[in-house]
């Protein structure tokens, strides 16, 4: 995790930094027609991407050495590539190997499959198809054997494994040739499936109602709040399960009383969330540079390549770029799954903060390693399992006017606002049937007939 604790007396931090549907190929996918001009544009205006917030610009321009406007068309084109991506995942099925976003603007999508007979199909969608030999199932599963050899073993030489779409392998981060060697064999797992990468970093948890503020644990620890959220009438936030454990108390950043974390889960996950009391209000804000906000609108999952930027009450508001999704990291205190690794940087009391794609809420801070003087890694709990395992509703503009909590009591394939999708989730709606393309929390504004960027009628 990327946090350390720290004793209240000296207002340290512990901060932490930080499944595929798949369906079968139609016989005509490689004659598929490019992608209508309707929905592309309808993904940027969803999704935000075409109205950005100044301080998502700025920060974007300082940190990823952009231009104004290549900062601008970097988001609209990010939100775009998502929705093609989510068509051509569906599409694919057990071939598809992984999607990701390269260049200065994100200007280009490529597309990975197992068949070549795919390509036409991919590049109907103004992708670039990368052939490889293992599809993105198939990489999961091998990486499923080496977190399970770490966990018999130990990982605290081979803290770090994920699956890198862009080289179709899984990457063990260890700390010699042999300690990697050595997982690989414990798992039986085929050395060319997997490339070990030396380094002496290890991931550590940065402990330490607007997204990026500080609040403290118990009176002993800071943290940062994640995203405001609510569960029925009970408002509160999300932020990291290694800040706190079910009813730790909690203060505010003006050191009033503030609430009690509810439930938290930590190793395996790293999530949590805390109920407020009357005085503190949820809103859909995130603290940006020079106390700016940020608006939450959504929370549809950034793809790898994708910029990303995250708040946090000891380093404030910094972006880097998505590296991968569903990182393994072994912390000190135990192993997470799921987790996504970025190149933002993050210290000790930005655990629990927010990371945003322009805005869409993507995670809150786990752990990582480094700082932000020279650099660092940084891993994110993403925000639409916490929001699914523990019955949340993210608080969003569009929540602000009415977005119900999750339907529990509707047909089970009926869509709903407040549950969380994935991509090829299929749903009935108005009589038709749609199915997922990109994984978010359904807003009401959200529609699936209203939001071709986020579902593809079936």
């Amino acid at each position: 995790m990327v946090g350390r604790h720290a004793a209240r007396s000296r207002r340290a931090a512990l901060t932490a930094l930080g499944a595929l549907v798949l369906t079968a190929l139609p016989a005509a996918a490689s004659a598929a027609p490019p992608p209508a001009p309707g929905p592309v544009s309808a993904a940027a205006r969803t999704l935000g991407a075409d109205a950005p917030p100044a301080q998502v610009l700025r920060a974007m321009r300082r940190d990823l050495g952009l231009t104004p406007d290549q900062a601008s068309a970097r988001l609209v084109n990010e939100a775009e590539a998502g929705t093609r991506a989510g068509m051509l995942r569906n599409t694919l099925g057990d071939r598809f190997a992984g999607a990701w976003v390269s260049g200065a603007t994100s200007a280009e999508l490529t597309v990975a499959t197992t068949d070549a007979a795919d390509t036409a199909a991919i590049e109907a969608q103004g992708a670039k198809a990368a052939v490889v030999d293992k599809g993105l199932a198939e990489l999961r599963a091998v990486k499923e054997k080496l977190d399970a050899a770490a966990a018999r073993t130990g990982a605290a030489e081979t803290p770090v494994r994920f699956v890198d779409v862009r080289t179709n392998r899984i990457v063990v981060q260890a700390t010699s040739e042999s300690a990697g060697a050595d997982l690989v064999e414990a798992a039986g797992a085929e050395a060319a499936d997997v490339t070990v990468r030396v380094s002496s970093e290890r991931p550590r948890v940065f402990k330490d109602l607007v997204g990026g503020e500080a609040y403290y644990i118990d009176g002993q620890a800071r943290c940062s709040i994640g995203f405001s959220v609510t569960k029925d009438d009970q408002q509160g936030f999300a932020t990291a399960g290694h800040c706190g454990g079910p009813g730790a108390k909690t203060t505010g950043f003006d050191e009033t009383d503030q609430g009690t974390f509810q439930a938290s889960t930590f190793p395996g996950k790293d999530m949590a969330w805390v109920g407020v009391n009357a005085d503190w209000t949820a809103t859909p804000d995130v603290k940006g540079e020079n106390d700016q906000k940020v608006q939450v609108t959504g929370s549809v999952e950034a793809l790898v390549g994708a910029s990303v930027c995250r708040s946090g009450s000891t380093t404030g508001w910094h972006c880097g770029t998505v590296q991968q999704h569903d990182t393994s990291v072994t912390y000190p205190q135990g192993t997470v799954d799921g987790l996504t690794r970025t190149t933002v940087c993050a210290e000790p009391g930005d655990s629990g903060g927010p990371f945003v794609a322009g805005t869409q809420a993507q995670g809150t801070t786990s752990g990582g390693s480094g700082d932000c003087t020279g650099g660092g890694t940084t891993f994110y709990q993403p925000v639409n399992p916490l929001l699914s395992d523990f019955g949340l509703t993210l608080r969003t503009t569009s929540a602000q006017t009415g977005t119900p909590a999750p339907q529990d009591n509707a047909a089970a394939d009926a869509w709903a606002a407040g549950r969380v999708y994935e991509v090829g989730a299929t749903v009935s709606h108005a009589g038709l049937r749609y199915r997922c393309l990109q994984n978010h929390q359904a807003q009401g504004v959200w529609s699936p007939e209203a939001t071709p960027a986020l579902w593809q009628r079936v």
